[in-house]
């Protein structure tokens, strides 16, 4: 069994105060180990939330990221911090959506990855914005990402 490089990670196994904003935010990343392979890693946030740009009022999500590593997997610890750093950053769904695949595709280079951002209801009305690198690979089981359109209580 190969042990995961650890080396140079500075928040896992550390005290880590949570990013005043995504952009200070530092992801981390270690090898993969199994590099080569084809098979999906999945995050699931069910408590993501951000702030409205223009009422500084509270949104929140359920977002779902599926990759297929190439030669990097994310460090989750990094990877929940960064999330927590948009709990004071104001900014539209489909903005913190496409920021935090963007990030995510720059540090990791993956195969493929896929984000759904499940955004409750603004003003009424839910957003849910989702993006990918594109088509997902052959050969590769990629479960249903399980969370229902928003339908209110009826």
């Amino acid at each position: 069994m190969v042990k995961t490089d650890v080396t140079g990670l500075t928040q896992l196994g550390a005290e880590s105060a949570v990013p005043v904003s995504p952009e200070t935010a530092v992801l981390e990343r270690v090898p993969a180990t199994h590099a080569g392979k084809k098979y999906v890693v999945r995050f699931t946030a069910p408590e993501f939330t951000s702030l409205c740009p223009m009422t500084g009022q509270p949104d929140f999500a359920h977002i779902v990221i599926d990759y297929v590593p190439g030669e990097w997997l994310v460090e989750s610890k990094s990877l929940k911090l960064f999330f927590f750093s948009f709990r004071n950053h104001g900014a539209f769904h489909e903005d913190c959506t496409l920021d935090i695949a963007k990030r995510l595709v720059d540090l990791l280079d993956p195969q493929w990855l896929r984000i759904g951002a499940y955004w409750y209801p603004r003003g009424g009305i839910p957003i849910d914005v989702f993006w990918q690198t594109g088509a997902p690979l052959d050969g590769v089981w990629l479960p249903d990402q399980g969370v229902a359109t928003y339908r209110g209580r009826g």
